[in-house]
Order: C-alpha cells, then sequence, then structure tokens
C-alpha cells in the first residue's frame, strides 16, 4: 500500500480506501462486510468511509464492529451529516443541533470515542456558513473529531468556508469528497485547483461510474442479473448520470485498452483516479472479496503516457459547466 498526505494537513491515509455506500450494511450481509474490512486491512488501507445516512446508520453499525478487531489509533474513518435521519424539522441539514446530535449517534453506532473525519455530506442553503464551521469547531474542541471537511461542495463555498473559519479563528476545511471518474471530470475544471490552493485534500468516490467503467453493460444488452443497473434500490443514480449506449460503448472500448496492459477496465479506472495530484484516495466500493482484491491492484499499476493518451482521447474533460 502507498500512503499520501492529506492535503497540507499532517495525517497520511492509504491511497485507496474502503467505503460503505449501497455495500456494508446494506446490500452485504455482515459477514462478507467483515471479510471485506478485513481484506483492506490486511492490504494496508488504513482509511474507512461511511455516512450516517447509509442506510439509516446500519452502516456506521455494521463498519463500528467490523473495525472494532483492529487498533483504533491504525484506523482513519469518517462519517458525514446532512441526511434526513428522522421526521422531525430538523432530523437534516448541518444545523448546530443536528451536528451535534448526528455526531453523538455516530459515535455511538460506530462504537468509537472520536471520529478521525466529520463530514458535511451536502451544502445546506437554509443554514448560515458561519453555524455549520462553529459547530464542527465546538466538536473538534470537544475531542469527539479531529478534522471537518465537505462532499460535493462546489469550490466558491469552500473558499468562502475558509475565509469565514480564520475570522471565526476555527479549523478550516481538511477534506473534500468529489465524485470523480473518466465519465465525471468536472472536479478537474474548478474543484481539483481551488483544493490544491487551499491545502484541502481530496478523497473521490464512485471510481468506477457505479459500473459503468467496468464494461459489464454491454450496448443494446440489459444489464446483467444482480447487477447494480438491475437493482432499483441501486440504480437511481447511475441511470440518471451515466447510463448511456454512448458510455457503453466506450466501456467496451476501455475493456480492450486495460488488456493491453494485461489488467481489468476496472483496475485501470481506479488508478487513472488515483494519479491527479488533488487527490489523497480514492474510495472502492466493492461488493466482494473478489472484486476488492482486484481493485486493490491498482496501487501498483503504472499506466504508460501512451495508454493515458487513449484515455484522454475517449474521456475527454467536458466542456459543459454542469457538474462540481
Amino acid at each position: 500500500m502507498k500512503y499520501r498526505q492529506l492535503g497540507k494537513w499532517g495525517v497520511r491515509l492509504s491511497v485507496l480506501g474502503l467505503g460503505s455506500y449501497l455495500t456494508i450494511g446494506y446490500k452485504v450481509n455482515e459477514e462478507t462486510s467483515r471479510q471485506l474490512v478485513r481484506t483492506a486491512y490486511e492490504h494496508g488501507v488504513n482509511f474507512f468511509d461511511t455516512a450516517n445516512a447509509y442506510n439509516l446508520g446500519k452502516a456506521e453499525e455494521v463498519l463500528g464492529r467490523c473495525l472494532s478487531e483492529f487498533p483504533r489509533s491504525s484506523l482513519f474513518v469518517i462519517t458525514k451529516v446532512w441526511g434526513r435521519m428522522g421526521d422531525g424539522p430538523n432530523d437534516r441539514g448541518l444545523s448546530a443541533k443536528h451536528i451535534k446530535e448526528q455526531c453523538e449517534a455516530s459515535l455511538r453506532r460506530l462504537q468509537m470515542d472520536y471520529i478521525d473525519l466529520y463530514m458535511c455530506h451536502r451544502p445546506d442553503p437554509d443554514t448560515p456558513l458561519e453555524e455549520t464551521i462553529r459547530a464542527m469547531e465546538d466538536l473538534a474542541r470537544q475531542g469527539k473529531i479531529i478534522y471537518w471537511g465537505v462532499s460535493e461542495w462546489p469550490a466558491w463555498m469552500m473558499v468562502k468556508a475558509n475565509h469565514i473559519a480564520r475570522d471565526l479563528g476555527a479549523r478550516p476545511i481538511a477534506v473534500n469528497e468529489p465524485r470523480y471518474n473518466l465519465l465525471w471530470r468536472y472536479p478537474e475544471k474548478e474543484v481539483f485547483p481551488v483544493t490544491l490552493s487551499e491545502g484541502i485534500g481530496n478523497v473521490t468516490f464512485s471510481p468506477l461510474a457505479h459500473g459503468l467503467l467496468t464494461g459489464k453493460y454491454k450496448p443494446g444488452e440489459p444489464p446483467p442479473p444482480n447487477s447494480r443497473a438491475a437493482d432499483p434500490d441501486q440504480n437511481m443514480v447511475l441511470k440518471e448520470l451515466y447510463w448511456t449506449e454512448e458510455n457503453k460503448r466506450k466501456g467496451q472500448e476501455l475493456v480492450s485498452i486495460a488488456a493491453k496492459l494485461g489488467t481489468t477496465a476496472a483496475t485501470l479506472s481506479i488508478a487513472w483516479a488515483m494519479r491527479h495530484p488533488a487527490v489523497t484516495s480514492v474510495i472502492l466500493g466493492a461488493r466482494t472479496v473478489t472484486q476488492l482484491e482486484e481493485n486493490l491492484k491498482a496501487v501498483d499499476l503504472e499506466i504508460p503516457p501512451e495508454i493515458l493518451t487513449k484515455l484522454e482521447e475517449l474521456y475527454p474533460v467536458p466542456q459543459s459547466p454542469v457538474g462540481l
């Protein structure tokens, strides 16, 4: 395993992390979840990502049990706040009340005394940034979190938040978690330049575009049984962002490019996402140990310049300003 510094901050994360969205505590049973966590840890992964909203806390509960067999000091755990966790008017968002209450709940579910990094899962236009930043600073001073960060925030909002944090004498944003893959290169336009300038690390998610970059989905064919695209509980984002015949065609071409390197399209896609200098770590979403072991091979995959050129031609940076 290789490790990188989290932006300008002193902590170092494995270049690949294990996520739990739609997997641990949801579509993957606890025994397989434990095997996934153990396999990742044995390969040097120290970074594990979850959120309170993943299956309404079940992901945190299962991940916490799976991680309990390892020394706490060897782990870097991210969880998040923002998503709706109940029916009440204050059961979502980034208010100080919701942040405090959900941090306490996440600590209980994870069975931990502190969270390495507490993340604002999405922006909350109904709450002033000052309130959110003060709430995160309070948690840090109480020893309940070490760092705080954001996910899917636009570049301008991160800059504004850091200016406010400096004015308040509070900790600035340590990390950003953007969607980033060959089919979603929007962060390269504004987000990555800003995070590099601000010293914010990036832990990126969805490196396989919900499976479109594995080659499993073929043009003109229905999704294979038991795949994410075939499951209405999991395929909403996939169908909304990526599900086109052109993207499926490109996936087949990606398989051919990867084969020339003696690897898979999935491993190549993950290695490609890791190579950007703004990226600290790439979050994996494997559902089986076999998938995870294949994905972990990306750590050692060197992509030759001619292959990078082919990937640039196949998946160019979008010109549209859509995205973050």
